[in-house]
């Protein structure tokens, strides 16, 4: 049986490998990044884990905070561009996230952790995607990522929940090293990431 015990043990063992590997990678991303942002190379902000409770979410910061002449911070797709774009295609915008793994906050594998304003906007069966922790990819990564609606997307989360697996963990990280490889649904037509999701009634459940 999978339990989440075991499941947490391969997280720490994984996560605490690839830290040690990609060290080279996060430090020199880190000060190029540090150039580029003011000598703030990070992007942190508050996502709901497991159960719902608020974590630190950390990833690089891709995205400049360039204003317009009234102060107002520019959309996405003004604020991505150069080293950003490529780091973002790549999914290494999302490395810092095995510290958030090593110290619980996430899983390797599991849905994605959305922003804290989604939290009411859930349906009773969408909810559910918080009975499990985070994860830095996800059955709805490997499955069309950010090309697909909000509601495919938790169609895949509750999937993920009703049938954990070790299968279904290994066969996640498999087909994400290749996405890395082949890097696709990054964003939506019309987008450069996601649109926010608007919430779904429950009588209208996936």
């Amino acid at each position: 049986m999978y339990s989440l015990f075991l499941k947490r043990f391969i997280d720490i063992i994984f996560s605490g490998f690839l830290i040690s590997i990609l060290l080279p990678v996060i430090v020199l991303i880190g000060f190029v990044l540090g150039i580029n942002n003011r000598g703030n190379p990070f992007f942190t902000q508050k996502r709901p884990g497991l159960n719902g409770k608020l974590f630190r979410l950390v990833k690089f910061k891709t995205m400049t905070d360039e204003v317009d002449d009234q102060g107002q911070i520019l959309p996405d797709e003004d604020r991505l561009k150069g080293l950003g774009k490529i780091i973002r295609k790549f999914s290494m915008d999302e490395i810092p996230q095995l510290w958030n793994v090593l110290i619980g906050d996430m899983s390797l594998v599991g849905p994605r952790p959305l922003l804290e304003e989604y939290l009411p906007l859930y349906s009773k069966e969408q909810a559910k995607r918080h009975l499990v922790r985070p994860g830095i990819t996800g059955l709805a990564q490997v499955n069309g990522r950010n090309a697909i609606s909000w509601e495919k997307k938790f169609e895949y989360d509750l999937v993920y929940v009703n049938n954990l697996s070790l299968k279904m963990d290994s066969k996640i990280l498999i087909l994400t090293f290749f996405k890395f490889l082949r890097p696709e649904g990054i964003h939506q037509e019309g987008h450069v990431t996601m649109p926010k999701f608007k919430g779904k009634k429950d009588q209208d459940l996936i």
